[in-house]
């Protein structure tokens, strides 16, 4: 006798995407539960999952990774950017094609699902991704709601109002939220294979960060290179920074819409470039000297984001493979007399670098501490370093 056939069973989904007009996909959850609205964009990158998911320029977005395994070789405490990991500055959300695996590296200390949900970063895994990075390529970066319920149980119609009726980035300043509380010094020194940090024990300069939003490894890259590094809130005024006596002023990398940051970050730049101390900036840095020099920005369709992007360094001729992390970009037309172009996306033209001529200030748009080359920007570091010494006549450090 034949036994009965088992009534197929269809699998309950525990995870929603609910995009703003309406769109819904199901998937499995993992991390943290509950709901967060954010924007969705995507990540072209194959390793880094962790840096990118701490990286506090990726705050107010959820992140869908194109590379199918993500999470694979787990987590550790080493790899995490945001400068206060308690606060948890980061991307909301993250989206997988694939299930996480148990974890599989000689540096893994966590499991994926276990540190997202720790860090309250609510996550899907088992959606079609392709065809969701194709959707944002051709409608742009959507507001949406990612929810995690592991009953299944959602309030769909809540869900949905609130992707529709969330205003977006647009006119929002997230830096005030992600920037330190006060000013502190940074001492640790990049990571080195099989001995992990150090720490920085004899600078030979000053270097005053206004945090942004700003990643470890700047610091880090900074610290190496001889600096004591101060970091100062973003809304720190130009008189608190001139008074710490620095050699050199950096403006870090962030989240948000820069012209609204700009409300109050772009007098203190002004007045910073009245001196002749060195500025460099990176990211929303380089947005808000942009915007101090008379510059515009504007937002992106579906922004820059990846671990694979060709920049062209038009002061030498040379091509890099470039982290870049932004949804807004600046408008290289509308750079006044004075600015020029430095670097140039070579996957759509836009503005990727400035510099003032003549004067010793200049910023990137890209992230050159994240060594997707693996180290082809960081001469930008020591090209900052170099002005320093310049200034105070010492000989120039060798570029690359």
């Amino acid at each position: 006798m034949i036994a009965p056939t088992t009534a197929w069973i269809a699998e309950k989904p525990t995870a929603l995407l609910v995009l703003a007009d309406g769109t819904v996909i199901e998937g499995r959850g993992l991390g943290a539960t509950g709901s967060a609205v954010a924007e969705v964009c995507f990540n072209t990158a194959l390793t880094g999952y962790q840096e990118i998911l701490t990286d506090p320029s990726y705050a107010g977005q959820i992140v869908t990774f194109t590379f199918p395994h993500i999470g694979n070789i787990g987590a550790n405490d080493e790899d995490v950017e945001d400068l206060t990991p308690a606060a948890r500055h980061g991307a909301v959300g993250a989206i997988f094609k694939a299930d996480v695996t148990s974890p599989s590296n000689y540096r893994s200390r966590d499991d994926l699902h276990d540190w997202l949900q720790r860090r309250g970063v609510i996550a899907m895994a088992g959606i079609d991704t392709r065809a969701l990075t194709a959707l944002i390529r051709e409608k742009g970066m959507p507001n949406a709601v990612i929810a995690h319920a592991p009953d299944g149980v959602f309030d769909l119609h809540d869900l949905k109002a609130r992707a529709r009726e969330w205003p977006g980035l647009v006119d929002l300043d997230l830096a005030k939220d992600v920037t330190s509380g006060q000013s502190s010094v940074w001492r640790e020194t990049p990571w080195v294979w099989n001995e992990g940090y150090s720490e920085q024990d004899n600078p030979s300069m000053h270097v005053v960060a206004v945090d942004y939003g700003v990643k470890r490894n700047i610091l880090r890259l900074l610290a190496g290179l001889g600096a004591k590094v101060t970091i100062v809130p973003a809304n720190t005024s130009s008189a608190e920074i001139l008074a710490m006596q620095p050699d050199g002023i950096f403006l870090s990398n962030g989240p948000g819409d820069p012209a609204a940051t700009g409300e109050y970050a772009v007098p203190v730049i002004q007045d910073l470039l009245k001196t002749d101390i060195p500025v460099f900036g990176i990211c929303l840095g380089h947005q808000m000297l942009a915007l101090a020099l008379g510059g515009k920005t504007a937002k992106m369709h579906q922004g820059h984001h990846g671990a694979n992007h060709p920049v062209k360094d038009h002061t030498t001729g040379k091509v890099e493979i470039v982290s870049m992390n932004h949804g807004f970009a600046v408008d290289a037309d509308s750079l006044p007399a004075g600015v020029e172009e430095t670097h140039v996306s070579l996957f759509d033209g836009s503005n990727c670098g400035i510099t003032l001529t003549g004067r010793p200030v200049f910023s990137v748009q890209h992230h050159p501490e994240a060594s997707p080359g693996p180290q082809d920007s960081h001469y930008l570091f020591r090209r900052f370093a170099n002005l320093i010494r310049e200034r105070r006549g010492e000989p120039a450090l060798a570029e690359r």
